[in-house]
């Protein structure tokens, strides 16, 4: 058990408090004091029992168990007889001489009142302590002369690395910047998604440079007490320049950098204070002060303009999802000192997990890591990375999930029509793995093999919406029923087509404009608004154009699931057999049939009144199924 002198301290406390109560509980039964007379009248009687002689005091018990006391000087060298006590069957002795711990009940409340009166007024003065030091800042300091953190431990931005290079080597010799004039930069703002490794990546600064390195979030600034962030701001950059050269890193900067003016507090808002003397301090560095402001923030539109101006924040560090290349090198960063199967293929994952970020990537790995040790393996192998990546995407496996062989020959065919038709469209993602073994909310889902890309073309976004609705075209071809099963499919492809229409100008008939101006309240930081600047007219266009590139993108789905229907057949009957279908296994199947023109005209799309003519009863019961097809990787202008 730790040791605490705290809790000694309160031990010490409770015993010395029992001996004040057991002091004054004595002291309340001590003897009765009376005169000498009247003890010698009283053994003339013969009403004493014992007396005993304490230095002066002579301590007398009568017959009836009273307990008495007289004083007399030198008693002890005085004979009881020569006083004229009757001691005839009387009990009588000497005390031996000793220390007086009389003397010490009696002090003892006073130092025990004035113990307490001290640990009270230490408690008082370390609460004092705590206001005077309300208003200090709670940036963490990490020495830079032992750094845990270098380059060597980031991958993936190579850019960005390159570009913070300049600040390490002017933090290591600021001379030869000065000697020619360079001004140091003041602020680095490191912009990217969640996951890409900002804070990471300025850890990494601090082990370069070997400086001393302050970390603080930026709501560790605000507090509900008006004047106490701008406080602390003061605090921190003066610890930073007493430690110069440092570095000073602010993450999440968007809690207190927001546009100025958009809150509820007015110019008196404590978050608005913390921000201008945030913008003071920076704007007042001395020229010879080696302190770099570093930031990051996933909200870079949100920060206030005084913020992003030159000499505050002079540099912007964009780090963006890893590429190939970069998923890669992250994947060797986040295995090393891991034992790896043979089998390992680095490159292969990294071709799965397009869209993952760096955080994703070593989840991933670590993930994989528990998989091997809770199969008591030695090595990760390839399964455990593959199984991985498909809990990171749709979750764990849920094999205790009981499901009716209708239900699962349902998601079978819905699974089957996804990969059917994106294996067949030119522009669509091939599949690359497909399991009805639920996870997560998902009966089952279909894995494509993506490449990276950063512009979607309108071919894409057709292909892409026919892959999506192709769960639901399989169930209608097969089943002459529609199911649940394709919410979240009809979900996803309404909102690309509405993208495709009102962002991206890809409607025929509307043309290359957007419509709707999507403005974001900065205080809420959400988009909850769409101000209007169309007619009804054009509203109930848009609503036209949605509707045909869905209805083109089902037709284009029932059109090539009715040509390779023998496919569709064997595909989802093998899935029904194995529960998982992915690499050779596909490969395979899609290259046994060829597609075979079909002697049947095409089934016409069951409509929902249709449906309810039907006499079989719905294939799903109770709460509606997810069958889910995994959203795309996040690039810019997807939507």
């Amino acid at each position: 058990m730790k040791f605490s002198w705290k809790s000694v301290i309160y031990i010490a406390i409770l015993l010395i408090g029992i001996a004040v109560f057991s002091q004054l509980f004595t002291a309340s039964t001590q003897p009765t004091e009376v005169g000498l007379e009247q003890v010698i009248d009283m053994s003339k009687q013969g009403e004493i029992r014992k007396l005993v002689v304490d230095q002066d005091t002579l301590l007398v018990t009568t017959n009836d168990g009273q307990d008495l006391r007289a004083f007399i000087n030198n008693l002890s060298y005085v004979d009881l007889q020569d006083l004229g006590l009757n001691l005839t069957g009387v009990d009588y002795g000497f005390q031996p001489s000793g220390f007086d711990w009389s003397l010490v009940w009696n002090f003892l409340p006073l130092v025990v009142f004035g113990g307490l009166l001290f640990f009270l007024f230490r408690r008082a003065q370390g609460v004092n302590k705590q206001a005077m030091n309300f208003g200090q800042s709670r940036a963490r300091l990490f020495s830079g002369n032992t750094p845990t953190v270098t380059f060597d431990d980031v991958a993936g931005v190579d850019e960005a690395k390159q570009e913070l290079r300049e600040v390490v080597d002017f933090l290591k010799s600021r001379e030869k910047f000065q000697s020619l004039g360079a001004r140091i930069p003041k602020g680095v703002l490191l912009i990217g998604p969640p996951g890409t490794g900002k804070t990471l990546l300025a850890r990494a600064v601090a082990g370069e440079a070997g400086v001393p390195f302050f970390s603080i979030s930026a709501s560790e600034f605000v507090e509900m007490f008006v004047g106490v962030g701008a406080s602390r701001v003061r605090d921190l950059f003066d610890q930073a320049k007493r430690n110069t050269p440092c570095l000073v890193f602010i993450d999440e900067i968007d809690a207190v950098g927001r546009h100025r003016g958009a809150g509820l507090g007015g110019g008196h808002d404590e978050r608005e204070q913390t921000l201008n003397q945030i913008l003071v301090e920076m704007d007042g560095f001395d020229t010879n002060t080696s302190v770099i402001v570093l930031a990051a923030t996933n909200r870079p539109d949100i920060l206030d303009p005084a913020l992003l101006r030159a000499g505050r924040f002079d540099r912007r560090v964009v780090l963006d999802m890893p590429d190939i290349n970069g998923r890669v090198a992250i994947l060797k960063v986040h295995s090393k000192g891991k034992p790896l199967d043979t089998s390992v293929n680095l490159e292969v994952l990294a071709k799965q997990t397009a869209g993952f970020s760096g955080a994703d990537l070593a989840n991933l790995v670590n993930e994989a890591a528990i998989l091997a040790a809770r199969r008591n393996k030695k090595t990760i192998g390839m399964e455990e990375l593959d199984e991985s990546i498909d809990r990171v995407i749709a979750g764990p496996e849920r094999k205790s999930r009981r499901i009716s062989p209708k239900e699962k020959e349902i998601t079978a065919y819905h699974e089957a029509g996804h990969a059917l038709v994106a294996k067949k469209l030119p522009n669509a993602d091939p599949p690359h793995k497909i399991s009805i073994i639920a996870r997560g909310t998902a009966l089952g889902y279909t894995k494509p093999l993506r490449e990276d890309r950063y512009m979607w073309s309108r071919s894409k976004f057709e292909d892409e919406l026919a892959g999506l609705l192709g769960g639901r075209a399989a169930e209608e071809l097969t089943f002459n029923e529609i199911t649940t099963g394709a919410q979240d499919d009809i979900k996803r492809a309404t909102e690309w087509a509405r993208k495709m229409v009102t962002d991206f100008g890809m409607s025929e008939k509307l043309g290359p404009r957007t419509f709707g101006d999507k403005q974001e309240l900065i205080f809420l930081g959400r988009e909850i608004s769409e101000q209007k600047d169309y007619g009804d007219k054009t509203a109930n266009l848009i609503d036209e154009e949605i509707n045909k590139i869905i209805h083109n993108a089902h037709d284009t789905a029932r059109r090539i699931l009715t040509e390779n229907h023998d496919l569709l057949v064997q595909l989802a009957e093998k899935l029904i057999a194995k529960e998982t279908l992915d690499g050779d296994d596909l490969d395979a199947i899609f290259s046994e049939v060829e597609p075979t023109a079909p002697e049947t005209p095409v089934i016409p799309a069951v409509t929902p009144a249709e449906s309810t003519k039907n006499k079989t009863k719905p294939a799903v019961k109770g709460s509606p199924p997810i069958i889910s097809y995994p959203k795309q990787a996040p690039s810019p202008g997807q939507p």
